[in-house]
């Protein structure tokens, strides 16, 4: 939601600081600025965005507007306020870190599942960035204000990052990122069985027009999706699930767990694409019995970053790294092994 935090006069020195900026797409019809930034704004009130305008702190276009006022194609909707938002203010914390890997220019970590990346809205400490900040001094800082970060993913999401040292490094390994040269590997549980045996996904990925805590896919950006490639690979099929390998060309927001439901294979609980309901599998009780004992064992999506491959960009050395599946996911795939080899499994459609 809009913030409500202050800080004393000394330390604003009259500057606006942003909070928000959003572009709205080629394909936006006219509508209320207030409206508008419902539909982006996690959290946030009508009442509190009107107020926003009222004070002169939303602007469109770099003119500060009010609540009424009419968004149309291809604005900028900035929000503004005289204090700093809450996550840029990166407070220390003394969380420890799985490094695989380090020198001067970069370090690669292998995050746990549960590990916020960034600050954000109801995850002020605690986060990984949180981490980077006390154990490193003057770690350069990212296009968002955020040190080292290259790249991220889900707080729900186990597996690598790189974080970068240097500018020079951040600079470039964000063009490695652009350019699509990077290699990246994840490991996923999916609901049902996926016939072929490998394919590629491709899409524009954006925000649910219905529910903003999701993404999803569209057909072109003229919603201001962004494109989206993936490419799978069954590893093994396991009855009502399919352990897969899915390689990203592109790093869009939720992008494996939106490709996978897209095609009709929801990641194993995911709660928020639906997948913490029984999408396969029989009536019986004891198979329910089963799955809730799975997810039990398996309280997240299960989706793990095992592979991470770049050019080192002081080095020129190409380098590969590679993780073990965490012991979550890899006990989760054991019981389906198991519950897979001793009943048999019976086609049914997804919810």
């Amino acid at each position: 939601m809009l913030e409500d935090n202050t800080i004393g006069p000394e330390e604003l020195d009259g500057e606006l600081f942003e909070h928000y900026r959003f572009e709205a797409g080629k394909g936006q019809t006219p509508l209320r600025v207030d409206k508008f930034l419902m539909n982006l704004v996690e959290n946030a009130t009508r009442n509190k965005i009107q107020q926003a305008a009222a004070n002169g702190n939303i602007f469109v276009n770099d003119i500060p507007v009010k609540s009424n006022h009419k968004v149309k194609a291809n604005d900028v909707v900035r929000v503004l306020m005289e204090q700093p938002p809450f996550e840029n203010l990166i407070i220390p914390e003394d969380i420890p870190l799985d490094i695989v890997y380090e020198d001067d220019d970069l370090l690669v970590i292998n995050k746990p599942a549960g590990l916020v990346v960034h600050p954000g809205h109801g995850n002020y400490t605690g986060t990984l960035v949180n981490a980077l900040a006390y154990h490193f001094e003057n770690l350069p800082l990212n296009s968002s204000e955020r040190p080292g970060l290259v790249h991220r993913i889900d707080k729900d999401t186990s597996g690598l990052l790189v974080i970068a040292k240097t500018d020079w490094t951040m600079a470039e390994l964000q063009k490695q990122f652009a350019a699509k040269t990077t290699e990246r590997e994840y490991i996923a549980i999916v609901w049902g069985n996926v016939e072929e045996d490998e394919g590629i996904i491709e899409s524009y990925i954006g925000r649910h027009v219905k529910n903003r805590m999701q993404m999803a896919t569209f057909a072109d950006d003229s919603t201001g999706a962004k494109y989206a490639i993936t490419h799978y690979k069954v590893l093994e099929r396991l009855g009502y699930v399919t352990l897969v390998s899915c390689r990203l060309e592109t790093g869009r927001t939720h992008q494996i767990r939106v490709h996978m439901k897209s095609i009709g294979h929801t990641l194993f609980n995911d709660e928020r694409y639906g997948g913490e309901r029984i999408l396969k599998g029989t009536t019986f009780t004891k198979y329910k019995q089963f799955v809730e004992n799975c997810f039990q064992i398996l309280p997240r999506q299960a989706l793990h970053a095992k592979t991470l491959g770049f050019m080192h960009p002081i080095k020129k050395e190409y380098m590969r790294f590679d993780t073990e599946l965490p012991a979550d996911i890899t006990a989760c795939i054991q019981k389906w092994k198991t519950y897979s080899s001793t009943h048999e499994i019976v086609e049914e459609n997804e919810d």
